[in-house]
């Protein structure tokens, strides 16, 4: 199959675009610079190079493929209506990537035992209406004849297989420490975040391709973890010790905006029945705390 992948460039995109290509797909990948599309071509990805405000030139490469993956933005409605408005009769898979934050609180550090999967409702707050609202336009596009998928990731740990071998959390929180001299977390940490492996990910999305039923969503999990637990592990990898301390809410607000609330600060605690029972998948990637102590993070982050 020609698959355009709108990410290409990112974390997760290219780690699935690497995914499909192993799988003997064609990959075509949108890149915002001619730096970035000569390195997609070297991966084996045919560029398409423009950002996510050229529509026309983003449906047009749609109009071409077989399928299309977005990986690129979550909230960007303008992207995803071209892309149906390009597919619609088609019946071709366009699978979106949403996120496990559209269930995320706003506690502050502090532990919460609600727990979702893909059945439970979601009334979310008031900074993911827009990313909730773009998800239900690919659950009901079967509508528009395009057979959508949504799936939502929970937080994504591992080193990626793309241009962009991190993404944002765990180095943060690495940074975090480095700059502090102790491990840190919003609050006391005690708020828990569910995860999964970017190798399994890629794979789900490799499944959800070929087997999902149309307007299909999907949470990918693989475990979960406070914060607390994983600065700790990261306090651990840097030498710094397992001791960790609280970072108060108005600090970390002050230091990295809303994220500090709504991601860092939050709970998020999904479970992927969906994609284990209808799709197989199985992942077996190593734990987040394991994969901070042993993995990419103490090779590439590691004390020097």
């Amino acid at each position: 199959m020609r698959i355009l992948v709108i990410g290409a460039t990112g974390y997760i995109g290219g780690s699935v675009a690497a995914r499909l290509l192993s799988a003997g797909h064609e990959v075509v990948g949108l890149a915002r610079s001619t730096e970035k599309a000569a390195r997609l071509r070297e991966l084996g990805v045919e560029p398409v190079t423009a950002g996510l405000a050229y529509l026309a030139t983003i449906a047009d490469a749609a109009k071409g493929a077989d399928a299309a993956i977005n990986v690129a933005d979550a909230d960007n409605s303008f992207v995803v209506h071209a892309l149906l408005d390009a597919l619609e009769g088609s019946q071709k898979r366009f699978i979106h990537t949403s996120g496990s934050s559209v269930v995320a609180d706003r506690a502050c550090g502090e532990e919460s035992a609600a727990i979702f999967n893909e059945d439970t409702p979601v009334e979310p707050l008031p900074e993911r209406l827009l990313r909730v609202a773009v998800d239900r336009m690919l659950l009901a596009s079967t509508q528009r004849g395009v057979q959508g998928v949504v799936i939502r990731p929970a937080l994504v740990y591992g080193r990626g297989h793309g241009l962009n071998p991190h993404s944002l959390q765990i180095p943060q929180l690495i940074g975090l420490a480095r700059q502090h001299g102790v491990a840190r977390h919003v609050g006391r940490g005690l708020n828990i975040w569910s995860h999964v492996f970017i190798d399994d990910l890629a794979d789900l999305y490799l499944a959800a391709l070929s087997q999902a039923p149309a307007g299909s969503l999907f949470y990918a999990e693989n475990g979960e973890a406070s914060w607390k637990s994983m600065a700790s592990a990261v306090g651990r990898m840097l030498g710094l010790g397992p001791r960790t301390e609280d970072w108060p809410v108005e600090e970390a607000l002050a230091a990295w905006g809303a994220s500090a609330i709504t991601s860092y600060g939050s709970n998020s605690r999904v479970r992927s029945l969906k994609a284990r029972r209808m799709l197989g998948w199985d992942p077996k990637g190593p734990a987040l705390l394991d994969e901070i102590a042993m993995g990419c993070y103490s090779m590439d982050f590691g004390r020097n």
